[in-house]
C-alpha cells in the first residue's frame, strides 16, 4: 500500500477514542448506583477498567507491531493458536461482533433524536445513516481518515463542553455524591461485581487500531502509541464524566436509570437543555459507527483471503478498501437495526466474546518477538492478572446467565462447522 494512503497515530487514536466512546459511558452509571452508591467506589470501578483496558492495549501492541497484516485478533490467534481459533473469531465478528453494535449505535441515534421529529427519525433513519457511512468508508483510507478525525473531533469537543460545564456549575442541592468511607464495605458487595462488568462494556474499543495494521504508517511506532494514549485520553474523560453526573443528580434519579446524562443536564439546564445533550449523544455516535465499520471490514477480509467458502468477498477496490467486506458488513447491520433483535443477540454473544478476547491475550504468551516490535511492559504479569480477571468475568457471566452463554457458545459451534466446510471445499 503506497505510504500517502496510510494513516498517522493520531487517526489510529481517533479510531481507539471513537469506538470506546459510545453509548456506554452515559448509561451505565444508573445501574451501578442500584448496587453501590459511594462515590469513591464509582471511581475505582472505572479506573479499574481503565487499567484493565490499558494492559489490553499494551498486548494488543506487541501483538501488532509483530504482525503486517491487518485483521487484528483473526491474525493473532491464527498464527500464535490455530487457525481454527482465528476464524472462529472472524465469523463470531462478522455474525454480531462488530455488526450488532453498529446496530444498537444507530438505534440508539434515533432515540435520542426522535423527540424533534419521530417520524422522520425512525428505524429508516438508522438504515440511511449506515449507508452513508459505508460509502463515505468505500472511497479511500484518505476519505476515511479525514472524515473520521473530523467526526472524533465533534465527539472530543462534545464531551470536554459537558466536562467543562458541569465542573464550572456548583453542584445540585441533592446529589449523589457521597466522599465517606463507606467504599471499603462496598467492594466486597456481589454488587461491586455486577458493577465492573457495566464498565468492562463501556471500555470496549481500546483496541481497534491493531485491526488495520497495515493501513497505518510506521506501525512499530505509531501503534502503540495510539492503544495507549487513546486507551489513557479516554479512562480519564470516563472517570470524570461519571463525577459530572454525581455532582449534578441525586441518586433516586439516576438508580435504575439508562438516561444519566439527561437526567444530570436537565436539573443544570432545564428540559431543553437536556434536550441538547441527548442530541449531541445522537450526533457524536456517528464516529462510533463510522470507526466499527471501517473496523470490522478488515476482520472480514483477512478472513475471507484465507478460506475458499468466502473468497468473493475477499475484494479490494483500486485504493486498497476492502468494499465487499465492508458492505456485508453493512448488510448485516441493517438487518439487525430492521429487526429490532439485535440487544438479544449481542447478549447471547458476550460470553463468548469476552472468551475469544481472553484467548488473545492469553496468546501473547507464545509469542516469539522480532526485532524492533514493541515489547509490553511487565509481561507476562499484566497478561496473567487480565486472564484472571476476564476468567472471572466469564465465571460471573456463566452462572448468572447460563442460557445466553450457551446460546453465545452456539456461535462457536456454526463457526467451527463453516470453517470445516471451507476446508473441504478447498480440497
Amino acid at each position: 500500500m503506497n505510504q500517502n494512503q496510510k494513516i498517522g497515530w493520531k487517526t489510529a487514536a481517533a479510531l481507539v477514542i471513537s469506538s470506546m466512546i459510545g453509548t456506554g459511558v452515559f448509561t451505565s452509571l444508573g445501574f451501578q448506583l442500584t448496587d453501590i452508591q459511594n462515590t469513591w467506589s464509582i471511581i475505582l470501578i472505572w479506573v479499574l477498567g481503565g487499567v484493565f483496558a490499558l494492559i489490553g492495549a499494551f498486548t494488543y501492541a506487541e501483538l501488532g507491531t509483530n504482525f503486517d497484516e491487518s485483521g487484528g485478533d483473526y491474525i493473532f490467534l491464527s498464527k500464535l493458536i490455530h487457525p481454527l481459533v482465528g476464524y472462529v473469531y472472524a465469523w463470531i465478528s462478522l455474525t454480531v461482533g462488530f455488526t450488532a453494535p453498529i446496530a444498537i449505535s444507530v438505534m440508539a441515534m434515533k432515540s435520542y433524536l426522535s423527540p424533534i421529529n419521530p417520524s422522520l427519525f425512525n428505524d429508516w433513519f438508522g438504515v440511511g445513516v449506515i449507508l452513508v457511512l459505508a460509502g463515505i468508508h468505500s472511497i479511500s483510507i484518505g476519505q476515511s481518515e479525514k472524515f473520521h478525525n473530523v467526526s472524533t473531533a465533534i465527539k472530543i469537543a462534545f464531551i470536554l463542553l459537558l466536562l467543562g460545564l458541569g465542573f464550572s456549575y456548583l453542584p445540585v442541592q441533592e446529589n449523589a455524591m457521597d466522599w465517606s468511607m463507606g467504599w471499603q464495605d462496598e467492594i466486597w458487595l456481589p454488587g461491586f461485581a455486577v458493577a465492573l462488568l457495566y464498565v468492562t462494556y463501556a471500555y470496549t474499543g481500546w483496541n481497534t487500531a491493531a485491526y488495520i495494521v497495515d493501513e497505518i504508517n510506521d506501525v512499530r511506532r505509531n501503534l502503540p502509541r495510539a492503544l495507549i494514549v487513546g486507551t489513557a485520553f479516554v479512562t480519564i474523560l470516563f472517570v470524570l464524566m461519571q463525577i459530572i453526573f454525581l455532582k449534578h443528580a441525586s441518586v433516586d434519579q439516576l438508580s435504575g436509570k439508562v438516561e444519566v446524562a439527561f437526567i444530570a443536564f436537565e436539573n443544570l439546564f432545564g428540559p431543553e437543555g437536556g434536550n441538547w445533550v441527548s442530541y449531541f449523544i445522537a450526533i457524536q455516535l456517528i464516529a462510533t459507527v463510522s470507526g466499527y465499520l471501517w473496523i470490522g471490514s478488515r476482520v472480514t477480509f483477512a478472513m475471507a483471503k484465507d478460506h475458499s467458502l468466502w473468497h468473493s468477498i475477499a475484494i479490494k477496490n483500486s485504493n486498497g478498501i476492502p468494499v465487499r467486506a465492508l458492505w456485508l458488513q453493512a448488510a448485516i447491520s441493517i438487518v439487525f437495526t430492521l429487526t429490532g433483535t439485535f440487544e438479544q443477540v449481542l447478549l447471547y454473544a458476550s460470553f463468548v466474546l469476552q472468551l475469544m478476547g481472553t484467548l488473545t491475550i492469553a496468546s501473547a504468551f507464545w509469542l516469539k518477538g522480532r526485532k524492533g516490535a514493541y515489547k509490553s511492559p511487565f509481561k507476562p504479569v499484566l497478561q496473567i492478572a487480565f486472564v484472571l480477571f476476564s476468567v472471572w468475568i466469564l465465571g460471573y457471566m456463566l452462572f448468572e446467565r447460563p442460557k445466553e452463554s450457551a446460546i453465545g457458545l452456539l456461535f462457536v459451534a456454526t463457526g467451527v462447522g463453516t470453517y470445516f466446510m471451507s476446508n473441504r471445499k478447498s480440497k
